[in-house]
């Protein structure tokens, strides 16, 4: 079977853990020896790790370690985890004295779900990286979107089920453009051809009728009882196209526009939206806003097949419900 996910980029693995019996995970992406990264932030509430140092004035220019968690900002422990796992490898960022591994992430808020007060923490994040491999990314209610959800426009309560989605896109000259992202919108997830939504709010807990939510902001002028920061949607693309930092923070803001072509709304207040951007390759002379192009397009298909491959959340269903 052909890998379409991002794992069929060249030096990168993906693995997946989660917590046992808790409706939470994490998710992390390790670019062989570390790759040059890019990110851009765009969602009002986001809860992000390590992005300052892949500004384009910053020193450091690669990442050796990527991971997206549940457990919102408690999620951040996460990271020990990866650097431990980094370290014990010899992996880092050469400081003159010791190597240093660079980790960066991004949490998405599924405390709704999970409510155990038990949250992904470092050793959960190190036994994502013994389980990452180079196989097809395992998608759905796994890893970080095993608590993840979507359409909270009129809270948890009439929501549907997201979760991780993954895809690649292969381009002329042996150009591939991949993208991982963990689906917990406040929006709805949308199919771009032809506007159908594949998973939102419903009208009711009990119903599986959808409410229109772009007729329902036409009419509405405040969310009610919804208090920020409990959505987002955050990934990576990532390319065998050799980008340099400047250029891959283009990248990762022209992949924005997959997520806005497939989340409605997106990047609202009260989402976290994040995405980062890797180079690992080297295939030359590829204009930066076709890779962008490409990115935005992998970005779009990773987050449908986010929501097409979850599964039903105790009494929240799932796309195939419908």
């Amino acid at each position: 079977m052909k890998n379409d996910t991002l794992t069929a980029i060249d030096g990168i693995r993906v693995g997946h853990a989660e917590l046992d019996g808790i409706p939470s995970g994490c998710t992390v992406v390790l670019p062989g020896g570390g790759a040059i990264a890019g990110v851009d932030v765009r969602g009002g509430a986001p809860g992000t790790y390590g992005t300052d140092a892949f500004y384009p004035l910053n020193l450091v220019d690669q990442v050796h370690g990527l991971f997206f968690t549940g457990g919102s900002a408690f999620g951040h422990n996460v990271a020990g985890g990866v650097r431990q796992y980094l370290r014990e490898r010899n992996l880092g960022f050469d400081t003159g004295h010791g190597l240093v591994p660079i980790v960066a992430g991004a949490v998405i808020f599924d405390l709704s779900i999970n409510r155990s007060a038990v949250y992904p923490d470092a050793a959960l994040g190190y036994a994502a990286c013994v389980s990452a491999s180079t196989d097809p990314v395992a998608e759905g209610n796994t890893g970080a979107g095993r608590g993840a959800t979507v359409g909270k426009l009129y809270g948890i309560e009439q929501a549907m089920a997201g979760g991780v989605g993954s895809a690649c896109v292969f381009a002329a000259r042996g150009v591939r453009v991949g993208a991982l992202f963990v689906v917990n919108a406040f929006g709805d997830v949308v199919d771009p051809d032809n506007r159908k939504i594949l998973a939102g709010t419903r009208k009711a807990r009990t119903s599986l009728e959808l409410v229109d939510s772009d007729s329902e902001l036409m009419r509405i002028e405040q969310f009610q009882g919804f208090p920020d920061g409990q959505a987002t949607v955050v990934g990576v693309v990532a390319t065998n196209v050799k980008c340099n930092k400047t250029q891959l923070t283009k990248v990762a803001q022209m992949a924005h526009d997959g997520m806005a072509r497939t989340v409605y709304p997106a990047h609202t207040m009260h989402d976290g939206d994040a995405i980062f951007a890797l180079s690992v390759g080297e295939i030359k002379g590829v204009e930066v806003s076709i890779v962008g192009a490409l990115a935005a397009r992998a970005t779009a298909e990773a987050i449908i097949r986010a929501v097409r491959n979850a599964r039903a959340l105790d009494a929240i269903p799932c796309h195939s419900d419908l």
